[in-house]
């Protein structure tokens, strides 16, 4: 079974990080409303750009979702 692109990035979340991709898994993982079970691209980007006050850019999603891929690939 697949892991949600949720719980993958959990694994980049260190709250005293000044790294990007460790910045936008704690925003991630301090709102609420975030599609938590979701294994879909559309879904999270559409998330993104239309709800919460995220600080990251887009392309740091982009980025995460390769890395999720490349480790979903791997299994």
């Amino acid at each position: 079974m697949k892991k949600s692109f949720y719980h993958f990035l959990l694994k980049y979340r260190q709250p005293d990080s000044r790294d990007y991709l460790s910045s936008f898994a704690e925003e991630v993982y301090k709102d609420h409303g975030f599609p938590k079970d979701s294994l879909d691209y559309y879904e999270i980007s559409d998330y993104l750009e239309l709800n919460g006050s995220y600080q990251t850019t887009l392309s740091v999603f982009d980025e995460a979702w390769e890395l999720y891929l490349e480790a979903e690939n791997k299994k």
